[in-house]
């Protein structure tokens, strides 16, 4: 009976469903304009490409850098919503390998319930004790809570694989203000607003060498008007300084391909415009 009641506790706890798989394309493509995820320019060594599902429904498509421990980027779609922000924090059993569950969980549930240990965890991704004891950064969002429309969704982005230590004054600040001012100017008169929304590495790490700082965060969108007309807009602002530059989408493009030294960085299909 107490097997029993332990089963039925853990299903219980269980809730938060996402899952690594092989290609956006295959799996959760709706995240992206025209199904189209951004090109392999900005892509890490060691990728994980995530469909974020929560309550067994996709909410947003992340991908991860198992090396740095942090996301490269997220996609999602703009749909902003009044709500509380949540408070429990999750991970992403997957990346330590397929044969784990496909879920998004607490970590006090993989350790008490499904015999996994915090070694085992944090092999794979950041975990809760390396966001501690900060100073002058905080737990940044990629995918911001308050761009969501319910409370499954906003819980959704509350994962660590969605989550980059970001100074603290940006983040409460000029990228604060674009995230809740600048884009309900920005979608004003657009019907759907693709999201990609990204963190370029940096030299410089918290938690021992754990997880990476970025240099940069940026934020592209391209919005739907109707079928015939689309517009599109970026950001981009250094992670020690609260400035945010606002840029077109090619100029953005740009900045990206300077940045990773590698091929021509495309975020977006080429029917949404560069300038």
């Amino acid at each position: 009976m107490l097997l029993l009641l332990l089963q039925v506790s853990a299903s219980c706890l269980w809730l938060g469903r996402s899952e690594v798989v092989t290609s956006f394309e295959s799996s959760c493509p709706q995240f992206f304009f025209r199904e189209t995820p951004p090109n392999e320019a900005i892509e890490p060594e060691s990728p994980a490409w995530i469909c974020q599902r929560y309550k067994n429904q996709y909410y947003f498509a992340t991908l991860y850098d198992r090396n740095r421990r942090i996301p490269v980027y997220s996609a999602y779609i703009y749909q902003p919503g009044p709500g509380k922000r949540p408070k429990t924090w999750l991970v992403e059993p997957q990346l330590m390998g397929l044969t784990y569950p496909k879920t998004m969980e607490r970590e006090w549930t993989l350790l008490n319930y499904f015999n996994i240990s915090l070694e085992q965890l944090s092999k794979s991704q950041a975990i809760l004790q390396d966001y501690k004891n900060l100073t002058g950064l905080n737990r940044g969002h990629l995918n911001p809570s308050g761009h969501h429309s319910d409370s499954s969704s906003r819980t959704a982005t509350f994962t660590l694989t969605n989550i980059v230590p970001q100074d603290e004054k940006l983040n409460s600040g000029t990228w604060n203000n674009y995230e809740q001012q600048t884009m309900i100017r920005k979608t004003q008169g657009c019907n759907t607003t693709y999201v990609v929304v990204g963190a370029v590495p940096g030299n410089n790490y918290i938690a021992k060498g754990r997880v990476n700082k970025p240099s940069y965060l940026w934020s592209s969108a391209c919005c739907e008007v109707d079928t015939n007309h689309r517009k599109a807009w970026a950001v981009i602002a250094e992670n020690d300084n609260n400035k945010v530059q606002l840029l077109t989408l090619g100029e953005l493009e740009d900045v990206l391909t300077q940045l990773y030294g590698r091929d021509r960085v495309s975020l977006f299909d080429s029917d949404c415009p560069r300038e």
